[in-house]
């Protein structure tokens, strides 16, 4: 198995972080490049040894080597010239696209690692935080729900970016709990066009760094015990080394700074078919960085997992 050489723009940002610690412990990606806007000539933090340099990320400036992959871990509508740079430079390399940009273009290839075959295309966008573990949440239910799925969500500020704005600031967080895009959140309309039709998402930031935990109600189409659903659930991702299916509610200090995901807590309300379960994913992880990895794995013909666990 030959190793590839990954491209890296947009390593200065918390995804981008993690997604550097991953491949430089990955035995067959080795990150070649790294592209920064606010940090070129500053040495990548690597515990490798790899004397690495970010590079200039400006357009103009921007020097493409032989790369076999490229990782875009841009801000959302920024994607689009390196895109096209890319294609010039190399048509065969292989793009993820971390941002919201293509996740609704028919064009690239949208895959949650878990829920979806092997990468067919060399055009890969990557789902949402919160829309993964909405889906994570949803792939085993869709065909016994009835009318919406109504799920509420908070996430650590660490989602907001680390430029400065008003879903992390410290200040604004401190003994609170902030709401935001309480209708038609972008993650809500992908969750949507990817897994279930009728959907309604409100997201919070809490007063933590990272982790999502997410709490979903569901009207089910029959009666089912807790012991069914579980059941359900744990046969459906029996196979899947990165999901945990347990009767107990998620604690958030169990994923944080992990690949995981736990889903657990089924509870249901007998009289009107109602269930409520909770899921718990680290953002920066499995909610972003995680599932880059794993995408890059499957493009290049391997096992998804390879280089996580």
């Amino acid at each position: 198995m030959d190793a590839k050489k990954i491209g890296l723009l947009g390593g200065r940002g918390y995804v981008g972080q993690e997604i550097v610690e991953l491949l430089a412990n990955h035995k067959h990606l080795n990150i070649t490049s790294v592209f920064s806007s606010s940090a070129a000539g500053q040495p990548v933090d690597l515990d490798t040894g790899n004397d690495l340099l970010y590079q200039d990320l400006s357009i103009d400036k921007i020097d493409l080597s032989d790369e076999d992959a490229f990782i875009l871990a841009l801000p959302n509508n920024e994607s689009q010239d390196y895109i096209d740079l890319i294609h010039r430079h190399n048509p065969k390399a292989i793009i993820i696209d971390l941002s919201s940009d293509h996740r609704f273009d028919d064009a690239w290839e949208y895959r949650v690692p878990e829920l979806c075959e092997k990468v067919q295309s060399s055009k890969i966008s990557n789902p949402g935080c919160y829309a993964s573990a909405m889906q994570f949440m949803l792939a085993p239910l869709k065909n016994i729900l009835v009318g919406p799925a109504n799920l509420y969500g908070i996430s650590g500020y660490s989602g907001a970016g680390a430029t400065p704005n008003a879903r992390n600031d410290q200040e604004a967080l401190k003994d609170s709990v902030l709401p935001y895009s309480l209708v038609s959140h972008l993650h809500e309309k992908e969750v949507k066009a990817h897994s279930y039709p009728k959907i309604l998402f409100t997201p919070h930031v809490g007063n933590f760094f990272r982790g999502i935990m997410m709490t979903g109600n569901f009207i089910l189409s029959e009666p089912m015990s807790s012991d069914e659903i579980y059941n359900l659930f744990a046969e459906y991702y029996d196979s899947m080394q990165l999901i945990c299916i347990q009767q107990e509610l998620p604690k958030l200090q169990d994923v944080q700074n992990t690949s995981n995901v736990i889903i657990g807590g089924f509870t249901v309300d007998q009289e009107i078919k109602r269930l409520t379960f909770c899921c718990a994913l680290d953002n920066l992880l499995k909610g972003a960085a995680t599932q880059t990895v794993q995408n890059l794995n499957s493009a290049f013909g391997w096992e998804d997992n390879l280089g996580i666990i």
